[in-house]
């Protein structure tokens, strides 16, 4: 994953990506206030998603964040109620990927001397990860394949393929038996 920090500074964002941002929110406010499982509700998880949202993926609303033209959902992932994507810097959900219920994922910050500057950093959630209830991924982390992120569980730096990691910050607990895994 390309870890390069891009910086964004919020005083000069256009009128035309204005626009585009106050579309995005109005779309997620409708999204989010619609009946589940209905043809409406999958309709609008395609239009606020795109061709960013892989087969057989779901979204549950409420989801909340900015700039989720720049999330990119995999095959298969399930995102539960409740996720915060921060996603100006890029978030990466590949095939398989678990959220559970209150996950943020942020993949920006502000400047600490100029808060109207975005730092940004990719997210990268790699194949059948699993992000328990209320975890908290930060920007430029890398998730491995199979890596379970226990609940409530801040993460600050990459996790290995198939790592257990728990805690704040989140620290290495287990490792799981790859081979167990079907591939």
């Amino acid at each position: 994953m390309d870890c390069k920090e891009v910086k964004v500074d919020m005083r000069k964002i256009t009128e035309e990506d204005m626009k585009k941002t106050v579309e995005m929110e109005q779309l997620m406010f409708t999204f989010n206030h619609t009946m589940p499982g209905t043809d409406e509700y999958n309709k609008l998880m395609k239009e606020l998603f795109k061709d960013h949202i892989g087969e057989d993926s779901i979204v549950s609303a409420p989801i909340t964040g900015a700039a989720l033209d720049h999330l990119k959902i995999g095959n298969n992932v399930f995102i539960n109620k409740n996720c915060l994507a921060m996603a100006r810097g890029g978030i990466t959900l590949e095939d398989n990927v678990l959220l559970a219920e209150n996950v943020q994922l942020i993949s920006n910050n502000h400047d600490p001397y100029d808060r109207q500057v975005l730092t940004c950093k990719p997210v990268l959630i790699k194949e059948g990860a699993w992000i328990g209830a209320g975890a908290t991924i930060l920007p430029g982390v890398c998730i491995g394949k199979y890596a379970i992120v226990g609940a409530c569980s801040v993460v600050t730096k990459d996790v290995p393929d198939y790592a257990v990691v728990v805690g704040n910050p989140a620290r290495i607990v287990r490792q799981l038996d790859e081979e167990k895994f079907q591939q």
